[in-house]
């Protein structure tokens, strides 16, 4: 009989855990992560002198949340501090002994200096199991070839979600992107994949080019899934429906590279998002905390805040109360799928939030509103700041491409259309800046949607 039909979940022992065990665990591992952490990081002893504390006064999870909050900019500086004094990045945060660390990864650093993730063997082998969990669940098994189109050069989604791939038994074809569209799509062709996993702006980049480079439209490519990653855009009906009829396939959103931090979305249609499962709960405890305070949110139900996390059963770097700075909404409510955990949606990045007259406006709402009217409008965009956010003077400006086909006369009945959805929908009302199709650039890792410019007449 078939394992598709057989093993619903990668591992039902832990997966299946009930609200009150996963709680039991995460609090006993907490304690010995705390102790470890303590003994062998002058960082982290620092983070519990600052609250004149020591690992053994920690009883439950009210109490963890009195010791500060760690952000990247303090990573970076642990970072820094560390190369000049021991010669390497990691001295200071990293726990585990130098002969320990079996590999180093990296964030993309899109957003500034790249933070490093220091594993251990153990640590490699949570992460391959977290990789095979998300998989399992969306469908894969083994003898299943999965195409990555992600960036391979030290990305947390490179290297570290091949392995988790060939961990569970598929078959993976580490193309990358880095050398370009073309041989992406040349390996399709020679290794008839199932499945593709890339940024769901390359997704689209991919459904416009194909029929030009691969002779054929995407959908006639064979996929069967295409996982989203790498930025926001997976969790946005519009472009998941975009995604599903363009490849004809069923469209995941998932997160977690080289790290502790992993959640997959139902298999559910395009045009719903019930939000990511959490599934690494045993290695990793999630908070939520306001983005300006810092004080700590309760998990409820639709609760919103910034994520903050903390590697739980691990020995490299193991972050402690660490805020990426991602929104994310928490549902604890039992999904419609029948799938067990919690789940999460990625709302946004506090550092991309625009306030507009007192209005909150994420790139991605403005996306999925240009979205709305594909194709006429063919998604890319950008927006235009005179300075660096928060506080935007209205009107907020955009420049975005007409579709192709679209005559110049009809642009003003689209712009009020489009105008008139932004009143309703994201309570703002936008200058419309519009250009050719094909002139904004097309990113093959993450799209940066807002762009600091003059204002032009």
């Amino acid at each position: 009989m078939s394992s598709r039909k057989v093993k619903r979940l990668w591992n039902e022992k832990i997966e299946t855990l009930s609200r009150d065990e996963i709680g039991a665990l995460q609090l006993s591992r907490l304690k010995k992560q705390l102790a470890y952490n303590y003994e062998s990081s002058p960082f982290y002893r620092k983070k519990f002198e600052q609250v004149g504390a020591l690992p053994g006064d920690i009883k439950s999870f009210e109490d963890f949340a009195k010791v500060p909050v760690m952000t990247k900019d303090e990573h970076r500086r642990a970072q820094e501090e560390s190369i000049e004094k021991y010669g390497n990045p990691y001295s200071l945060l990293a726990c585990a002994s130098k002969e320990k660390i079996v590999r180093i990864n990296s964030t993309s650093g899109t957003t500034g200096i790249p933070t490093l993730y220091t594993l251990t063997r153990h640590d490699v082998n949570v992460v391959n199991e977290m990789h095979a969990r998300k998989y399992w669940r969306a469908g894969i098994r083994p003898g299943d070839v999965m195409l990555q189109a992600l960036s391979l050069s030290m990305f947390t989604g490179g290297l570290p979600l091949s392995q988790g791939i060939m961990f569970m038994g598929a078959c993976v074809v580490p193309v990358g992107v880095e050398g370009g569209t073309k041989r992406v799509l040349d390996f399709v062709r020679l290794t008839a994949p199932v499945a593709i996993i890339a940024t769901p702006s390359y997704g689209q980049y991919i459904i416009e080019k194909c029929p030009d480079i691969a002779g054929k439209p995407a959908r006639e490519l064979g996929l069967k899934w295409f996982f989203c990653a790498g930025e926001p855009g997976g969790g946005n009906p519009e472009v998941r429906k975009m995604l599903a009829d363009g490849f004809g396939a069923k469209v995941f959103d998932h997160t977690g590279g080289g790290h502790a931090f992993h959640g997959i979305s139902c298999d559910e249609p395009p045009e719903q998002f019930s939000g990511m499962h959490f599934v690494s709960e045993d290695h990793c405890l999630l908070e939520l905390v306001d983005p300006s305070t810092r004080k700590p949110i309760a998990l409820n139900d639709k609760a919103v805040g910034e994520m903050v996390f903390t590697f739980l059963d691990w020995e490299g770097g193991p972050f402690m109360r660490y805020a990426l700075g991602d929104l994310l909404q928490v549902y604890t409510e039992p999904c419609e799928c029948g799938m067990p955990g919690i789940r999460f949606k990625i709302v946004g990045r506090a550092d991309d939030m625009l306030i507009i007259k007192g209005v909150n406006v994420y790139p991605e709402a403005v996306r999925a509103a240009i979205l709305k009217f594909s194709p006429q409008a063919t998604g890319h965009f950008r927006i235009l700041l005179d300075k660096p956010g928060p506080l935007v003077k209205p009107p907020l400006r955009i420049k975005l491409e007409y579709g192709p086909g679209i005559r110049q006369e009809d642009l003003k009945i689209l712009e009020k259309k489009m105008i008139a959805y932004f009143k309703e929908e994201v309570r703002i009302a936008p200058v419309l800046q519009w250009v050719d199709p094909e002139t904004l650039p097309r990113e093959a890792k993450k799209t940066k949607y807002i762009e600091i410019a003059e204002t032009g007449d």
